[in-house]
Parts: structure tokens; C-alpha cells; sequence
């Protein structure tokens, strides 16, 4: 059976202890909620920091400008 978790009255859920683990969640680090279909996917929010360099090496020539929109 997969991990399941309760909505509480406050609407607060508790991630389980499994899942934490596997994905090396830790408390106080950001989640969002991205719809997918019927549900939702939970992904951590990366920090600034983290995306620092993911467009290393990018050819910034050839790319469309506000001056070629309708």
C-alpha cells in the first residue's frame, strides 16, 4: 500500500516518515502543490542558490526579443 497521510481540521497533513526519508525532506523547506491531472504532484521548491549555473554553457543569440512580438 502507498504512504497516505490525514488532513487534519486545521488542514494540515504529516508527510510520512518513508517518504521524508527517501526524498530527504526536512522540516522548515518549501513544497509546492503542481496539478496534475485529477491530483496534485508535491515538489520542493528550490532555493536561488540551487539554480545557480543551470544555464551554463546556453547560446543567448538567436533568442526572441520584445521587439518581435505582435
Amino acid at each position: 500500500m502507498a504512504a497516505s497521510a490525514t488532513l487534519s481540521s486545521k488542514f494540515q497533513i504529516s508527510i510520512p516518515r518513508e517518504v521524508r526519508e527517501k526524498e530527504n525532506w526536512k522540516a522548515g523547506q518549501r513544497l509546492a502543490f503542481v496539478p496534475r491531472g485529477k491530483g496534485y504532484v508535491l515538489v520542493p521548491v528550490p532555493k536561488f542558490s540551487d539554480l545557480r549555473g543551470i544555464a551554463k554553457g546556453a547560446n543567448p543569440e538567436g533568442y526572441r526579443d520584445r521587439d518581435d512580438r505582435y
